[in-house]
C-alpha cells in the first residue's frame, strides 16, 4: 500500500494540465483549459481542465478527478501504475512498499494478458466451429438472426467432444485453461471442455476484450445456459453482456435496456435496438447500476410478465434504490405473460417495443408504491399500518431528497397520514434550518443548499476542518447526517489535509459514490467553491445536530410517553439528556 503522505506530495508536485495535455488537446479558456470530452462522444468542448483546483470535470457527462484518476479512467493505468507514472514525471521515487505492490499489479497484470490471450483464442476456435455446424446456424436462423449480426457479437458453436480444445491449446494441461475456466479438472486430474454442445456468447468487457462465454444447449438437456465460472477476468457481479456492443447506441440514446438473456440482447439488436445489456445470471447489483450510470441518465429495466419476472424485477429495484442520483431516472416494463424481449420484437418489431418503453414503463416510484399497495389492504387500518412498515426501509435507502419527499407524500396518501405524520412517525427531522439557512460564504454568494448539505461541501473543499468539531457517533445517526458523520470520520482518521487528497481517499468507495453528483455540482459552479470560514462552520455543525438531537430526544420522549420504549431507545435517551445537560 503506498503511504498517504506520498499521494499528498505526488499531488501537490503533479500539474493536472500537463497531465491531461498528454493524451488530450487542450485550449486555454480563461482561467482553465477546454477541450472535447475524452470520455464520451461530443461535438463541442464541455471538458475542463483547472490549474487552480487541480481537477478535471465534463459539464456534459459528468465525469471528474485528479491527475492518477485521468490515468487510471483513460489511460487504463492500474492505481499502484498510475502512482508510479506521475512519480516519474514528477522525479519521486515511489517508497519500497509500493514498488512491491507494483510488482504484484504487475504479475497480476501479465497473467490477465496472458488468459486475455487464451480467451482470444478460444473464441476465435468457436467462432469457426459454428461456421462447420449446420445444426447451430439453422437454430440461429429460425431465431431471425443474421450472419451480420452473428459476426457482431462473436457468437460461436462448441463441438461435441470432451477434449475439443486441445485442438487449439495442445499443452492441455496448462493451467491457464483452468484459470479461464474453459475446461474442468476431475478429481483424478483428468480434464475436460466445459462448453460442448452449446451455442457460445462471448462476453465482453469495456475494452472489448473476451472475458468469458455463455453456452446456450440446443437439445433438452440442463442448464440451458451455462456460464463460465468466475476467473481472474470475470466477476459475474460486475459484468453485463453487450455493453460493449452496444455502448455508443447506449450513449447517442443517453438510454439502456435491461434484459435477462444473451438472446434477448442479440435479438433486440438483430431488430433495430441496440442498445440493450443483461446480467449474466444474477440479479442487477450496485456495480451493475453504477455502471449503467455512467453511460445512461435512464435505466429501463424489461421484465417477463410471469412470476419469475415479477420476481426479478423487486430484486433489481431493492439493488437499485441507494445508486438513484440526482439526473438519473429508472423505469420497470413488463412484457405480456407470453413474451420475453426476443418474441416480443420478432412478433411486433422494435416500433413497438419503443412503444411499450414509452407509454408503459413504470417509473420507479410507482412501480414501488403500487407493488406495495397490492401486498396490503388499503381499507384497514392494519394493511394501511402494514404498508408502511413494508415502505420505510425502502424509501429511506433513497438519497435524493426530492424523490425520497415525494415517495413519503405518496406513501402518507396511501396510508390516509400527513406527510407531518409520516415523518414524524419514521423519526425524520423537519423543518431543520429554515429560519437561517446556511451562513454566506465569502464573496457574498449565499448557498441555497440545505444545511448538512453546506456542511458536506465545506468538508470536502477543506478537509480540516474536520478537526475543528467533536462528531456524533456514525451509529447513531441516519440519512445525510450519517453521510457527513462518515466524511469527517474518514477525514480525521486518515489525516487528510487537502481536497484533492480527498477525492484519492474517496474514489471507488461507497461513500465517495454517494459524494459524487455534490462533488459534480461544486466543480461546475465556480461561485460555489468559495471556501468557508473554520467559525461559521463550527457554527453549523452545531446547529445542525443540536437540532437533529433535539428531535431525537423528543421522539424518544413521547414513545416513552406511549409506554413503548425498548431498553436500548431507554439507554439512548438517557444518554442523549445527559449530553444536552453537560453542553453549555
Amino acid at each position: 500500500m503506498i503511504p498517504q503522505d506520498f499521494i499528498d506530495q505526488l499531488l501537490s508536485r503533479v500539474d493536472i494540465v500537463d497531465v491531461v495535455e498528454r493524451y488530450v488537446p487542450l485550449k486555454k479558456a480563461g482561467r482553465d483549459y477546454m477541450a472535447c470530452c475524452p470520455f464520451h462522444k461530443e461535438k463541442s468542448p464541455s471538458f475542463s481542465v483547472s490549474p487552480t483546483k487541480q481537477f478535471y470535470h465534463c459539464f456534459g457527462c459528468g465525469a471528474h478527478g485528479t491527475a492518477i484518476s485521468f490515468l487510471i479512467e483513460h489511460g487504463g493505468y492500474g492505481f499502484v501504475d498510475a502512482v508510479s507514472e506521475l512519480a516519474q514525471q514528477v522525479g519521486l521515487t515511489v517508497p519500497q512498499v509500493a514498488q512491491e505492490a507494483g510488482r504484484e499489479e504487475a504479475q497480476r497484470r501479465q497473467t490477465a494478458e496472458t488468459l486475455h490471450d487464451v480467451m482470444l483464442e478460444a473464441a476465435r476456435f468457436y467462432k469457426r466451429e459454428l461456421k462447420r455446424s449446420t445444426l447451430a446456424i439453422d437454430y440461429l436462423k429460425r431465431r431471425g438472426l443474421t450472419g451480420e449480426i452473428a459476426a457482431r457479437f462473436g457468437l460461436g458453436w462448441a463441438p461435441a467432444g470432451r477434449t475439443a480444445l486441445q485442438g487449439v491449446f495442445p499443452d492441455y494441461l496448462d493451467d491457464r485453461l483452468l484459470e479461464a475456466g474453459l475446461v474442468i479438472r476431475r478429481d483424478d486430474g483428468s480434464r475436460y471442455d466445459r462448453f460442448r454442445e452449446r451455442v457460445m456468447f462471448p462476453i465482453r468487457d469495456v475494452r472489448g476484450r473476451v472475458i468469458a462465454f455463455g453456452g446456450r444447449i440446443l437439445d433438452k438437456g440442463e442448464p440451458k445456459y451455462l456460464n463460465s465460472p468466475e476467473t481472474p477476468l470475470f466477476e459475474k457481479g460486475r459484468e453485463l453482456y453487450g455493453l460493449f456492443e452496444g455502448r455508443e447506441a447506449i450513449r447517442e440514446r443517453n438510454r439502456v435496456l435491461v434484459v435477462e438473456g444473451y438472446m434477448d440482447v442479440v435479438a433486440l439488436a438483430q431488430h433495430g435496438v441496440p442498445y440493450a445489456v443483461a446480467t449474466l445470471g444474477t440479479s442487477t447489483t450496485s456495480t451493475h447500476v453504477h455502471k449503467l450510470f455512467r453511460h445512461a441518465d435512464r435505466v429501463v429495466f424489461c421484465f417477463d410478465g410471469d412470476k419469475a419476472g415479477q420476481r426479478a424485477a423487486w430484486r433489481a429495484l431493492e439493488n437499485v434504490l441507494p445508486e438513484l442520483r440526482d439526473g438519473k431516472r429508472v423505469d420497470f416494463l413488463f412484457l405480456p405473460v407470453e413474451h420475453d424481449p426476443d418474441s416480443f420484437v420478432r412478433e411486433y418489431g422494435a416500433e413497438a417495443l419503443e412503444d411499450w418503453i414509452q407509454q408503459r414503463s413504470l417509473p420507479l416510484s410507482v412501480y414501488l408504491t403500487q407493488e406495495l399497495a397490492a401486498r396490503v389492504d388499503l381499507d384497514s387500518d392494519e394493511g394501511r399500518a402494514e404498508l408502511l412498515n413494508l415502505a420505510k426501509p425502502l424509501v429511506m435507502q433513497v438519497k435524493t431528497p426530492a424523490l425520497a419527499v415525494l415517495l413519503r407524500k405518496k406513501l402518507a396518501e396511501l396510508a390516509r397520514l400527513s406527510l407531518d405524520d409520516l415523518d414524524r412517525l419514521w423519526g425524520l427531522r423537519k423543518g431543520l434550518g429554515r429560519k437561517s439557512g446556511p451562513p454566506p460564504v465569502r464573496g457574498g454568494h449565499r448557498s441555497e443548499m440545505s444545511p448538512v448539505r453546506w456542511l458536506i461541501r465545506a468538508l470536502l473543499l477543506e478537509p480540516v476542518l474536520a478537526e475543528a468539531v467533536e462528531w456524533p457517533a456514525v451509529e447513531s445517526l441516519a440519512g445525510e447526517a450519517r453521510t457527513l458523520a462518515e466524511l469527517a470520520e474518514l477525514i480525521q482518521n486518515g489525516g487528510v489535509t487537502g481536497s484533492v487528497t480527498l477525492q484519492e481517499r474517496l474514489r471507488e468507495t461507497a461513500l465517495g459514490e454517494q459524494l459524487d453528483p455534490l462533488w459534480a455540482t461544486l466543480l461546475a459552479d465556480p461561485a460555489a467553491t468559495a471556501t468557508p470560514l473554520r467559525d461559521e462552520f463550527v457554527a453549523m455543525v452545531e446547529q445542525f445536530y443540536g437540532q437533529l438531537n433535539r428531535e431525537r430526544v423528543e421522539q424518544l420522549t413521547r414513545r416513552a410517553a406511549e409506554g413503548v420504549l425498548s431498553e436500548s431507545e431507554k439507554r439512548e435517551l438517557g444518554e442523549r439528556l445527559r449530553r444536552r445537560a453537560s453542553t453549555p
